[in-house]
């Protein structure tokens, strides 16, 4: 049996790539294995004679040239036993102390609660079930009122439905907010108690990934990394030499993230909340960041600058284990992006079309074996596409999220560095380059990159040129 004790978080001050590394979920037993394995046992001998009789019925032809896949996670209400919630079973939620609310009461002892509570809860293991090796649940939202902006509404449910749908595709839970959980943690302040508050609700989950509402993810085929972080807690799009070396305040974005679900995090968001809007010393922390930080212009304390100073002042704290990273498009830049998408679209169809590695990918196929497909098609690109996977500044792979910072989608006032219609072009353009790769499984794809109009299609697409 795991010890009740043992810790998710990646620990230690000396970070890099041989930091310490978390004990997965799979590994916690409970008690009454025995008995679990004689009922299992007996289920088993009752599906083989089953299936015996049905065998004729379920002979499926398999797909050449693909790659297996793992099956859906099941459903955490049916992996949960009937006597897990009995009188006396008691776990963090049982505590009238606990709050949800960042700032209020720091949450100690994070790391042994969470154990305890997968223990109860998966007595074979989070893994059992055949779902991922680390669960993910991402984090977005916008406000609850109507948008200022002509379109933004409409723009606001795209950007979600882009969110929803690969989350779908990708076996990750999905938590969209729109109430302001802390009043003063306004505008991109709100994101902290809303992703402090996920991790409690959700245990089983490893890692919490906030995407900003304006970020669209367009590689629909890529899944995070999850191995190459697995020695860090916290994950940026950035450069170290501008953090450390530079102190620059745009040396990282903090409109998409990864937060490991674990006592080291509870801590840096509540240092992290501290320097904002609802601390008494939120106007002296605008003044220090201001001071400290290059190219900073204005004296207001951001999430953003904020992100930056605690890893700059507190580099064996925070930093030894949070992973800076430009290696592809974790976030990108959207006006490096936006007018490259054709070209990339046409490669991308090109490599499917040479090669008789390709010819499974012109099958018709369900979505839900995107996985499978996905594995294949990349296999396909690596050897006639250059660039890395996810996309980057160079090469000319799919980048993986599109970010439409500065385009203010819902307030109606982009930044005023951008042309006219820029960035109204450009948000359509990237939603129907991603809505593409949805549409294909059903048999669809938009008219054009900036047409909301479909088109059927044909039988062996993309082999057959229409």
């Amino acid at each position: 049996m795991a010890s009740e004790s043992a810790l998710f978080c990646v620990s230690g001050a000396g970070g890099g790539k041989g930091g310490a590394t978390a004990k997965p979920h799979g590994h916690v037993v409970l008690v009454g294995h025995v008995q679990d394995t004689l009922v299992f046992a007996a289920g088993a001998v009752a599906a083989v004679l089953v299936l015996l009789g049905t065998s004729s019925f379920l002979s499926l032809a398999p797909v050449p040239n693909l790659v297996a896949f793992r099956s859906p996670a099941v459903s955490v209400s049916s992996a949960v036993s009937s006597h897990a919630i009995a009188p006396g079973r008691r776990t963090f939620y049982d505590d009238p102390d606990l709050t949800y609310a960042v700032g209020h009461r720091r949450l100690t002892g994070w790391d042994v609660k969470r154990a305890r509570w997968l223990r109860l809860h998966y007595p074979r293991g989070l893994n059992a079930s055949g779902g991922p090796a680390e669960r993910v649940v991402m984090v977005s939202g916008s406000q609850s009122h109507a948008c200022k902006g002509a379109g933004g509404d409409n723009l606001l449910l795209r950007f979600l439905k882009n969110k929803v749908d690969y989350c779908r595709l990708h076996g990750v839970e999905l938590f969209y907010n729109t109430a302001l959980l802390e009043p003063e943690m306004r505008s991109y302040w709100a994101k902290i108690p809303v992703v402090r508050a996920t991790m409690l609700a959700h245990p089983e989950a490893e890692w919490i990934w906030w995407l900003d509402a304006d970020a669209v993810l367009t590689d629909m085929d890529f899944s995070l990394p999850l191995d190459r972080y697995r020695d860090h807690n916290l994950v940026f799009y950035g450069w170290d030499r501008e953090v450390y070396g530079a102190n620059s305040w745009v040396g990282l974005n903090a409109g998409v993230f990864l937060i490991r679900n674990c006592q080291w995090s509870l801590d840096f968001m509540d240092a992290w909340a501290r320097m904002g809007p609802a601390s008494p010393e939120y106007a002296e922390w605008g003044e220090v960041l201001q001071d400290t930080l290059k190219g900073k212009a204005d004296n207001e304390s951001d999430d953003q600058s904020a992100v930056v100073y605690l890893l700059l002042k507190n580099r064996n704290k925070w930093g030894t284990k949070t992973y800076l990273h430009n290696d592809y498009y974790f976030q990108g830049y959207w006006a490096e992006i936006v007018d490259r998408l054709d070209e990339i679209a046409a490669r991308y169809l090109e490599a499917e079309r040479r090669g008789s590695a390709s010819v499974a990918l012109h099958r018709r196929h369900s979505e839900g074996e995107h996985a499978r497909y996905a594995a294949a098609r990349n296999a396909a690109v690596k050897r006639s596409v250059p660039g890395p996977a996810g996309g980057g500044q160079t090469g000319w792979r799919r980048p993986f999220v599109t970010h439409f910072t500065g385009c203010q989608p819902c307030g109606g006032k982009p930044n005023e560095i951008y042309p006219n219609e820029s960035c109204a072009d450009g948000m359509r353009r990237a939603l129907t380059f991603a809505d593409d790769q949805v549409l294909r499984a059903y048999g669809f794809r938009h008219d054009g990159p900036l047409s909301d109009d479909v088109r059927p299609l044909p039988f062996g697409y993309p082999a057959t040129r229409h």
